[in-house]
């Protein structure tokens, strides 16, 4: 309401500044809790055994011998998220078969840049987490294709005699634009049953 002489009365502005001060820290905390998972949508196994989260716009590909699941950027084709399942000991676990250095290793060796495959792999991060009562590994590379330079995050867990990894991989040019994208993505694997 405005006075005769064109102004607005204080109680009303105060009102008016409240509103608008309640909108704001609501739109902050509405963005802030929804913030974690912004540009990410979420896959579960057709079987319901597991889920994980991948970035919007990404497209899932079918690979025969490879992976079981993997999806890659429409725009930056060489950026890629997949799983690999594989048998392990029914009884083992992730700790039984080695520290989060000694699978980091091996899976360069074996899997990354196995030999003859033209590719050399370092391990620059290894570390261990627990979640959901599993302990992961989270891994992460720097990899060296002919004249490509590539970097992959993977973690890995073991569940009911099946090692599962899944690595998010992209070119170094692009490596500091997604790398939390990519942290958020392979932390988000869980097992739902």
């Amino acid at each position: 309401m405005v006075s005769k002489s064109g102004s607005i009365p204080m109680l009303e502005l105060v009102r008016t500044i409240s509103r608008v001060g309640f909108a704001c820290a609501l739109v902050m905390l509405l963005a802030a809790c929804s913030g974690s998972y912004a540009g990410l949508n979420s896959f579960q196994s057709p079987d319901g055994r597991y889920a994980f989260l991948y970035p919007n716009g990404w497209s899932r590909v079918s690979m025969s011998g490879g992976p079981q699941v993997v999806f890659h950027d429409l725009i930056n084709s060489d950026e890629t998220v997949s799983l690999a399942v594989s048998k392990v000991d029914e009884k083992g676990d992730l700790q039984t078969l080695g520290s989060p250095i000694a699978i980091g290793e091996r899976l360069s060796r074996e899997v990354i840049a196995p030999q003859g495959s033209g590719r050399e792999a370092e391990l620059v991060d290894a570390n261990q987490r627990e979640a959901g009562g599993h302990i992961f590994y989270d891994l992460e590379y720097t990899v060296h294709i002919q004249d490509r330079e590539r970097h992959e995050l993977a973690t890995v867990v073991v569940d009911r005699g099946h090692l599962y990894t899944l690595a998010a991989s992209t070119n170094e040019f692009r490596w500091n634009k997604v790398k939390g994208l990519f942290e958020e993505v392979i932390t988000s694997f869980t097992f739902l049953i």
